[in-house]
């Protein structure tokens, strides 16, 4: 008896892609399946969604690890390819997914390499390469952790790493990383807020020495400087997401315990 050929499942979240979805389906366009989960777009990005898949399934938003969660729910294949809008695959790793779940001794998830790319060129330093994410599972073996922001796949069972890559096109200009910074930086107040923002430093520390070491570490110690200009920019400006995110918490601090009240911290993550 011919054992049957595992199938992958594509899981992908979206809300106003039209810019970065069709590049992200063609790289999966060979996938068994793929699972669209939109929250109300109000551009093209359903009906270019429904060119390459019938399984577009409307959801009002709730929150990214709840609305992941529901689309690896309406997977039905043996493996589950959880992929964002902005993040399509290279043809090498397509290659090399077929040969992981043709494998007897395959594992329950893979990590994959994630190449940055900030004003359409790829940055190569400052930490931002190889950027592993948890997005290559068998189906039932994972989920997204729920948290509010930076939600991070957990799998039951072995995990391993793959060679090659998934592109990410978050930053095609300055003003869309402006947004994610805004976006970000009050998302990690959320978390703060949920933990209790009496736990995080909101002092001077924070606010004006973080960036600052944020961007050394970057720029010079994780080499950063040899993405030129690009490097620059982009690491100035990750260093004022960090400086955003803790005058945040500030604010939202004296606003809900008043000025003045000690707090203890720790850091919240990244754009």
């Amino acid at each position: 008896m011919i054992k049957e050929k595992p199938k992958l499942s594509v899981a992908i979240i979206t809300y106003n892609e039209e810019a970065n979805i069709r590049r992200t389906l063609l790289s999966v366009a060979w996938a068994d399946e793929i699972i669209v989960i939109d929250s109300g777009s109000t551009d093209r990005t359903v009906a270019i969604c429904r060119e390459y898949t019938d399984k577009v399934i409307h959801q009002d938003w709730l929150g990214f690890a709840r609305q992941k969660n529901l689309a690896i729910d309406k997977t039905t294949g043996d493996w589950v390819l959880s992929l964002d809008a902005d993040e399509p695959i290279e043809p090498a790793l397509a290659d090399e997914i077929h040969s992981i779940m043709g494998s007897q001794n395959a594992l329950n998830g893979y990590r994959i390499p994630r190449k940055t790319f900030f004003l359409d060129r790829q940055v190569r330093y400052g930490g931002w390469y190889p950027d592993y994410n948890l997005r290559l599972f068998r189906k039932g073996a994972g989920r997204f952790e729920e948290r509010a922001v930076h939600e991070a796949i957990k799998v039951q069972g072995a995990i391993g790493s793959t060679r090659h890559a998934i592109r990410h096109y978050a930053y095609p200009d300055l003003a869309s990383y402006m947004s994610s910074i805004n976006k970000y930086s009050s998302l990690a107040v959320t978390v703060m807020a949920e933990k209790g923002i009496g736990r995080f430093r909101t002092g001077w520390a924070n606010i004006l020495l973080r960036p600052v070491g944020t961007f050394v570490i970057k720029y010079f110690f994780r080499l950063g400087f040899l993405d030129g200009k690009h490097g620059l920019i982009l690491n100035l400006f990750h260093s004022y997401y960090v400086f955003a995110k803790y005058a945040k918490a500030w604010e939202h601090k004296n606003r809900v315990q008043g000025p003045g009240s000690g707090v203890q911290g720790q850091e919240i993550g990244t754009p």
